[in-house]
């Protein structure tokens, strides 16, 4: 299995001409894994040697406007570069709780319709992860409202055997995410890949003794 990162952006706070604000690509078996948005996200890949097409899942570490207020605009972007097609799978998107308004209020607001599904799975904090004064409960945002396209996607809790949220699991790797402090929850991700048996060239072996 090949993964290589790309660095997008490491500025922070504040975007600058020559500096893109935070985000990295991992790519990984054809596709492409996207971590954090912020803004100039989309230019910055236009500039890269990678196909923003192929994007599949997009992980926000926390919703600082540095980290994802370019998601609206990559999505859009994606879209006019897609064509209908109903059998295509959603991007996943990961991300603390808030995100799916945030999200669909945006696309909403703009009159924005992708052309492709996309779900968002929401990592619910604990409120040891931030000072007590600034932990805010999302939970019940858009409660009693179903949006307009794609699954609502899963709400995932800490797992308090394993201290993270298990993200996605395949017979080659297992990602999680981990709970960090910050001046808002946010979270880490951490990519493992399973070990691989090696081959054994029985024939060798017996030659050998």
């Amino acid at each position: 299995m090949s993964m290589d990162i790309t660095f997008l952006g490491t500025g922070s706070a504040y975007p600058s001409p020559a500096r893109g604000a935070s985000a990295l690509v991992l790519r990984r078996e054809g596709q492409c894994w996207l971590f954090d948005c912020g803004e100039g996200t989309q230019t910055q890949l236009m500039r890269s040697h990678l196909r923003a097409g192929r994007i599949t899942k997009i992980f926000i570490t926390h919703l600082h406007g540095d980290h994802f207020f370019g998601l609206p605009g990559l999505l859009c972007t994606l879209s006019l570069q897609s064509n209908p097609d109903p059998n295509k799978p959603p991007v996943d998107i990961y991300g603390p709780l808030g995100l799916r308004s945030f999200l669909w209020r945006s696309l909403e607001l703009s009159h924005s319709q992708l052309l492709f599904p996309y779900t968002v799975h929401e990592l619910v904090p604990t409120r040891d992860q931030c000072p007590p004064e600034e932990f805010k409960d999302f939970s019940c945002l858009d409660r009693d409202e179903t949006p307009p396209r794609g699954a609502p996607g899963r709400v995932l809790h800490l797992d308090p055997a394993e201290n993270s949220y298990l993200l996605l699991e395949d017979d080659q790797v297992v990602l999680r995410a981990f709970r960090l402090f910050h001046r808002i929850p946010s979270f880490g991700f951490v990519l493992e890949e399973k070990p691989r048996p090696g081959r054994l060239n029985v024939q060798k072996l017996k030659d050998l003794g």
